[in-house]
C-alpha cells in the first residue's frame, strides 16, 4: 500500500478553464489553449490583476467542475492505498470552506482525516505526489508525477501525466485499474 498525495487545484478540479470562463464573462476576451501553452494564464490576457480576483471571488472554488475520470480513479486509489488530498488554501482563505464542500459533495468516500490544507507542501511526505507545480514536487522526496496543465506543458523535470487514465495506468495495474473495465465494457470513451 503505498501513500499518495494529490493535489487539487489543475489536477482534480478543472481550475483553468473555469477561470478562462469567468474571465471571459466579465471582460468579453477570450484566452486560447494555444495562447497559455507554457504559461500561467495571467501572462495571456490584458487584465492579469482581474484572474487574481477571480480566485478570492465567492463560490468560485466551489463552483470549480472535475476533471474527467477524477471521481473514479481517486475511488480505486482509496480502496488500494493510503489516499490524501493536499490542497494550498490559506493564499484564499474563503477557498478553505469551498474546497472542503466540494470535496465532500464530489469524493464523499473521502474522510475529513484524508484531507489537508496548507501553505506550502514541502511538509508533506508519501510514496507518491501527484500536482501541477514545481513548486511542490521539488521538494516531495517520493516519487512525482507531474499533471499536465498549460503552465507545465514546457517542463520535462518529472515523470509527466496527462490525465487520470494515465495516473490509474502507473498507480493501479492491471485489474484494480477500474477504466480498464469501463473500457472493456464500451462505456469508457
Amino acid at each position: 500500500m503505498a501513500r499518495i498525495i494529490i493535489d487539487m487545484d489543475e489536477v482534480m478540479a478543472d481550475i483553468i478553464p473555469h477561470l478562462v470562463d469567468n474571465y471571459y464573462q466579465a471582460t468579453g476576451e477570450t484566452i486560447t489553449a494555444e495562447a497559455m501553452h507554457g504559461k500561467h494564464l495571467e501572462e495571456c490576457c490584458s487584465q492579469p490583476q482581474l484572474i487574481r480576483q477571480l480566485l478570492y471571488t465567492p463560490g468560485f472554488f466551489r463552483t470549480a467542475p472535475l476533471i474527467a475520470d477524477t471521481q473514479v480513479v481517486v475511488k480505486a486509489l482509496n480502496e488500494h492505498h493510503e489516499v490524501f488530498i493536499v490542497s494550498a488554501a490559506m493564499e484564499f482563505p474563503q477557498s478553505l470552506i469551498e474546497k472542503y464542500e466540494w470535496l465532500e459533495e464530489h469524493f464523499p468516500f473521502l474522510t475529513w482525516r484524508q484531507i489537508a490544507f496548507t501553505g506550502s507542501k514541502a511538509l508533506v511526505s508519501g510514496d507518491y505526489m501527484i500536482d501541477d507545480h514545481l513548486k511542490n514536487l521539488d521538494y516531495f522526496d517520493g516519487e512525482k508525477l507531474m499533471f499536465t496543465s498549460p503552465h507545465n506543458a514546457l517542463i520535462e523535470k518529472y515523470t509527466r501525466v496527462n490525465n487520470w487514465k494515465e495516473v490509474a495506468d502507473i498507480l493501479l495495474p492491471g485489474a484494480t485499474n477500474p477504466l480498464n473495465a469501463k473500457i472493456a465494457s464500451g462505456t469508457a470513451l
